[in-house]
């Protein structure tokens, strides 16, 4: 058995509106107060199915400027990678608590990249998926009320190190004129991120008020908090 996931890089791979809504506690609230951003968002149908619903949603990633063949390719292909080659040995890091099994995980990616796949051409000239990349986004100050960042932060800990974090997290910060959550907090390892208290000293000199709040959805063991980032009221 191994004690991690071992991935040679970082993967192209989606989740559901359903599995943010579980692991970001999305809410009618939470999404109801302005448009929200998705970064980094791989081939995540969040987007698509937000603006389905009404909600103004926007989704960036480095590698949208492929074609959408190509991203299609690198979603199939990656799932492959981790599900066909890379699981099975480090299965023993996850729980069934919300998902049946690995067939019902797969199942949920492959939902996610052929949601993403049939929004993508439309959604790109429209505005709603933009090629970016952390930490550097070509959006204006204040420019979401929510911002996610799902299974990019503190997952890749190993090979991202506290100055990217910290740049990335100021990014975020700045584009977002209400929250940004981030999820998970921990490692592909299934544990908690090492320079966590590093990133918290830094947003609080940041005027962030940081909360690591537990959320319904756990998949890595005991990995089921997300960081939750405002700015600090003013006295």
């Amino acid at each position: 058995m191994k004690d991690r996931m071992d991935l040679e890089r970082i993967v192209f791979i989606g989740r559901t509106f359903g599995e943010y809504a579980a692991m970001f506690a999305l809410d009618e609230a939470s999404l109801g107060r302005g448009p929200v951003l998705d970064c980094a968002a791989g081939p995540s149908s969040f987007t698509a199915e937000a603006r389905a619903m009404g909600i103004e949603a926007t989704a960036c990633d480095v590698l949208y400027g492929l074609t959408p063949r190509e991203l299609y390719e690198k979603g199939r292909a990656d799932l492959s990678h981790v599900f066909d080659q890379k699981f099975d040995g480090a299965a023993h890091l996850y729980t069934w608590t919300y998902y049946k099994g690995k067939e019902d995980v797969i199942a949920r990616r492959e939902r996610a990249l052929e949601l993403f796949r049939a929004d993508y051409p439309v959604g790109l000239p429209e505005g709603r998926y933009v090629r970016a990349e952390l930490p550097h986004l070509p959006f204006p100050d204040g420019a979401f009320e929510l911002v996610l960042s799902s299974h990019f932060l503190f997952l890749y800990g190993d090979r991202l190190d506290v100055d990217f974090h910290t740049a990335s997290l100021r990014e975020l910060i700045r584009v977002a004129s209400g929250e940004v959550r981030i999820f998970p907090l921990d490692g592909l390892d299934a544990k908690p991120c090492p320079y966590m208290d590093d990133v918290l000293s830094f947003l609080d000199g940041e005027g962030m008020k940081t909360e690591i709040i537990e959320v319904p959805f756990e998949f890595q063991k005991g990995t089921n908090k997300m960081l939750r980032l405002s700015r600090k009221e003013e006295e």
